[in-house]
């Protein structure tokens, strides 16, 4: 039977497993008082929590004792109900050169007296949390790295983690993924699709575990690894009908590099035949490919802006309070709602006569979104998203807005260039700007549309004195294609939408917030 000492040492209680052969009067007691140490068994203290509380807090009284040393996450864990009847506990450390473990982070969170925690170190999404709830949080480890799963599918807070709908598998899994991936499944509540990038047997397998073990259901496997092995196909098929039950399901994707590879060698084979017909095949191969990636590309984000509605109907009566520091009420819930499919959701920008018409996110950086979509998915398309720099719910001085120019499809930015053009910015109705955050209903006044050489001048969104603020202004106001006439003072807060013209220059919209 394990049995575990407690010891005094200054403010503090050290709690540690004893080692037997150390100890050889411990094999002949359950529990005993030494002269600096007390031994319990571990079933002593589960099945008398009252009475070892009271008597460890006479001790902390007595000894003005509030911190709780453990050996390691399983020790802490054991004494946690213990510790929740001790107003006088109110720091714990771990010693083990491991994570902050995911049960006893629940514990502590359920704590009204723990104010403080040390680890080695806490993953991201538990700092969150433990903040919010105002707990201290110390790391022995300078920075803590994430595991791969964790980066590569931006979870990098709870509450991104609570509502991911889609999550990645681009590599094969370590241990410390699928420890992530095991936390994933604890706290995630609108899981829908994994998408394997690679494919890896034990993986998967490790996966289906994890998941049946957190009871999740309608979950879709989406394999792109481009299979051709039959045995492994037919494995897949056999497993497919075992987790059915389970309500899980796999599908094999196939990739159009794949499919156009297979159907190129059977243009070449009859090439051999028809060698006169080659130069059309290929020309109407061209153009429909070109039409079909167009047609692909608008039926993604049509698909994508229909869930969106969707989402926003299911959810219109519903409330869909945030908590937030400054009690700040919520005035579009329609936004609020799509949290549930991306939670770096942050606003709609709407902009007249043009495809422009979205909920913008935003990430940590700006290069996420230029390859993802809102569901977080690998897509050219990317999505508009906003400045990483830029603080979403008290708007910056210059607020930047990107997307990618997809001329042909019109998604995304593809349309702004029809601000470009006379018979668009001559149009008073065209020059008001719609952008709705979660909290505010706002209008932008354009002041200023240009297409600029590839510079960053632009993408200002700090300025140190209204000086520096008011040149900026001149700058950008230089460049219009058109005085639109319109006065920006020191107090003024603007709007900038950034995409590409070609690959050399950018075109710029600048419009002035007129309504907050």
């Amino acid at each position: 039977m394990q049995k575990i000492g407690i010891q005094l040492y200054k403010d503090s209680l050290i709690f540690s497993y004893k080692d037997p052969v150390k100890n050889p009067e411990i094999l002949l007691k359950d529990n005993f008082i030494l002269a600096d140490e007390l031994i319990f068994t571990s079933n002593y203290i589960v099945e008398n929590e009252k009475l070892v509380a009271t008597f460890i807090k006479e001790i902390c009284e007595e000894k003005d004792v509030y911190r709780a040393s453990f050996e390691n996450n399983e020790l802490a864990l054991l004494f946690m109900n213990v510790l929740k009847k001790n107003p006088c506990i109110t720091a714990l450390c771990i010693r083990e050169n491991n994570s902050l473990s995911y049960d006893l982070y629940e514990s502590i969170l359920e704590s009204k007296t723990i104010n403080y925690i040390e680890a080695e170190s806490i993953p991201d999404y538990m700092l969150e949390m433990l903040d919010k709830k105002g707990i201290h949080s110390e790391s022995r480890t300078e920075i803590f790295y994430p595991s791969h799963f964790m980066q590569s599918n931006n979870l990098t807070s709870y509450s991104k983690i609570f509502y991911k709908m889609n999550i990645h598998v681009d590599t094969y899994l370590n241990e410390e993924d699928l420890d992530d991936f095991q936390g994933f499944c604890s706290i995630n509540k609108y899981l829908k699709t994994i998408h394997l990038d690679v494919y890896h047997k034990s993986d998967l397998e490790a996966i289906i575990e994890i998941l049946k073990e957190n009871r999740k259901r309608n979950i879709t496997f989406l394999i792109y690894a481009d299979i051709k092995d039959y045995k492994t196909i037919d494995y897949l098929k056999k497993l497919n009908k075992k987790i059915k039950k389970y309500k899980l399901k796999i599908v094999l994707v196939y990739s159009k590099e794949y499919l156009k590879n297979n159907i190129f060698k059977q243009i070449m084979v009859n090439t051999l035949k028809i060698c006169g017909s080659i130069l059309i095949v290929l020309v109407v191969g061209i153009i429909s490919y070109v039409l079909y990636d167009n047609y692909t590309a608008m039926q993604e984000v049509s698909s994508i802006q229909e869930d969106i509605q969707e989402t926003i109907k299911e959810n219109e009566n519903k409330d869909l309070s945030i908590p937030n520091e400054d009690n700040r009420v919520i005035k579009n819930n329609y936004i609020a709602s799509i949290l549930t499919i991306n939670p770096d959701v942050i606003g709609w920008l709407k902009v007249n006569e043009t495809n422009i018409d979205y909920p913008v996110v935003q990430a940590s950086d700006n290069d996420y979104y230029l390859k993802h979509n809102l569901y977080n998915e690998y897509d050219k398309n990317g999505w508009v998203f906003m400045d990483y720099r830029n603080h979403s719910d008290d708007l910056d001085r210059n607020t930047i807005i990107y997307g990618h120019t997809m001329y042909y499809s019109g998604v995304m930015f593809g349309t702004l260039a029809n601000t470009y053009k006379k018979d668009w910015y001559t149009n008073p109705d065209n020059l008001t700007i719609t952008f709705d955050t979660i909290y505010e209903s706002q209008k932008y006044q354009i002041f200023s549309i240009y297409k600029v050489p590839k510079t960053t001048d632009y993408l200002t969104t700090y300025f140190e004195t209204d000086e520096d603020f008011m040149n900026f202004i001149d700058l950008i106001k230089e460049r219009s294609i058109e005085d639109f006439q319109v006065d920006i003072k020191p107090d003024d807060k603007i709007l900038t939408l950034s995409t590409c013209s070609n690959h050399r220059n950018r075109l710029v919209v600048h419009a002035k917030l007129i309504t907050e």
